[in-house]
C-alpha cells in the first residue's frame, strides 16, 4: 500500500487550489481526479457556457487568468486556465483515479481506489466540490415521461432540439442561459417550481461581482447558519429578461402530470412535448465518505467551516456555502483552500 502525505480528492478549481496552498504550507498532497482532466468536471459543461464573473475576479491564487479583466471567460478558457494551473503546481496529480471507499485506520485514512490501488494517509481533503452529482428532481410522471429526458450535465447544444418542443426545469443560471438558447431552435418553456429572480450583471457601470468585492458581502462566513442554501438570482446582461418577457422561452410553473408525452401544466391545459431538460443543480459527490460515517442521511457532509466534525484529519473544499457566497466558485475557493491547509497543516505537524 502507497503512502502519501495529504490525499486530495477531486481536481478542478477545489482540488488544484487546495494542492497550491498544501504546498504552501510545506506538505506534499496527492490530487486523486476521477476524470481524465486535471481541469475537473469543466469540459463536460454545455458549449456555450459563459462565466459570469468577469476574468478580473474569476483567478485562483498565484496564476492571473490573464487578458482583458472585464471580459466574461468561455468554458474552455477556464479549462485552459486550470490546465496551466495545473502544469505549474508542484503537485502530484493523478488523472483518471476515482476513489471508491474511504476507510479509517490507524488515526488516519486508507482509500480504495475504483481499480483497486490502496493509499494510505493521515489528511484526507474531499475537493470534488458542488458540481459531481446531478440533481434529479422529483417531479410529477418524470420516470413515466416517453419522450428524451436529460440533465443539464448532459445537454451540450440546442441544433439537436431545431423544431422540437422542449420543457427546460429550473429556475437559476443554467436553466435561463440553456432555455433562452434553445428558444432560437425550438419552442421552449422554462418551467419553474420558485420565481426567476433576476439581478443586473453590471451596475453603475461596474461587474455585480465589483460590488459584491467591495461591500464584503461575498466573504461572509455566513454558511454556517444555513442549512438549505438559498435560491440565487439569474444573473442577466439584459438579454435573458427580455428573451423571457418576449415568451422565447415562455415562462410557466411546473408542469402537475405526464402521461406518455403529454405533460399537464398547472392551469389543466395538456400539450405533447419532446424533450424535458432538467436544469436542476448538483449535489456533491461525496458517496465515498459514506462507510465511515463522514455524511448526514441526505448525504450532505458533516462540517463546520469545511472542517470535518467527524473525524480529525478530514476537511472539505469546494462546497455551495461552505463559508461564503463565493466558496465554490474560481474567485472565492483559494481563500477557503488556505484557510482548510493552514488548520490541517497544524494538526499534521502536532500529531
Amino acid at each position: 500500500m502507497e503512502h502519501v502525505d495529504v490525499a486530495v480528492i477531486g481536481g478542478g478549481q477545489s482540488g488544484l487550489a487546495t494542492a497550491h496552498a498544501l504546498r504552501r504550507q510545506g506538505r506534499e498532497p496527492v490530487v486523486l481526479e476521477a476524470s481524465a482532466q486535471a481541469s475537473g468536471s469543466w469540459p463536460r459543461y454545455y458549449d456555450s457556457l459563459t462565466l459570469f464573473s468577469p476574468v478580473g475576479h474569476s483567478s485562483l491564487p498565484g496564476l492571473p487568468f490573464g487578458g482583458d479583466p472585464d471580459r466574461y471567460p468561455h468554458r474552455d478558457e477556464v479549462v485552459a486556465y486550470l490546465l496551466r494551473y495545473a502544469d505549474r503546481l508542484d503537485a502530484d496529480i493523478r488523472t483518471g483515479a476515482r476513489v471508491r471507499e474511504a476507510a479509517t485506520a490507524d488515526g488516519g485514512f486508507t482509500l480504495t481506489l475504483e481499480d483497486g490501488r490502496r493509499l494510505s494517509t493521515r489528511g484526507v481533503v474531499a475537493a470534488s466540490g458542488s458540481f459531481g452529482r446531478p440533481c434529479r428532481p422529483g417531479l410529477p410522471g418524470l420516470e413515466d415521461f416517453a419522450g428524451a429526458v436529460l440533465h443539464a450535465a448532459e445537454y451540450r447544444a440546442p441544433q439537436p432540439f431545431a423544431g422540437q418542443r422542449v420543457v427546460v426545469v429550473g429556475a437559476g443560471n443554467s436553466a435561463v442561459q440553456i432555455a433562452a438558447e434553445l428558444a432560437a431552435h425550438a419552442r421552449v418553456t422554462l418551467a419553474a417550481r420558485h420565481p426567476v429572480r433576476f439581478a443586473r450583471q453590471r451596475v453603475l457601470g461596474r461587474d455585480l461581482h465589483r460590488w459584491l468585492k467591495v461591500t464584503g458581502i461575498d466573504v461572509l462566513p455566513v454558511g454556517r447558519f444555513l442549512r438549505t442554501p438559498p435560491t440565487q438570482s439569474v444573473i442577466d446582461d439584459g438579454r435573458y429578461r427580455a428573451a423571457v418577457t418576449a415568451g422565447a422561452p415562455d415562462l410557466r410553473p411546473v408542469f402537475s402530470a405526464i402521461e406518455g408525452t403529454k405533460v399537464t401544466w398547472a392551469d389543466g391545459s395538456t400539450e405533447e412535448v419532446d424533450a424535458i431538460v432538467l436544469a436542476s443543480g448538483y449535489r456533491p459527490d461525496l458517496d465515498y465518505l459514506r462507510p465511515v460515517g463522514a455524511l448526514d442521511p441526505d448525504g450532505r457532509p458533516r462540517h463546520r467551516e469545511g472542517v470535518s466534525t467527524t473525524h480529525p484529519g478530514l476537511a472539505y473544499v469546494g462546497l455551495e456555502w461552505q463559508r461564503s457566497l463565493s466558496s465554490n466558485s474560481l474567485r472565492g475557493v483559494g481563500r477557503d483552500a488556505a484557510r482548510i491547509a493552514g488548520r490541517l497543516a497544524a494538526r499534521l505537524r502536532a500529531h
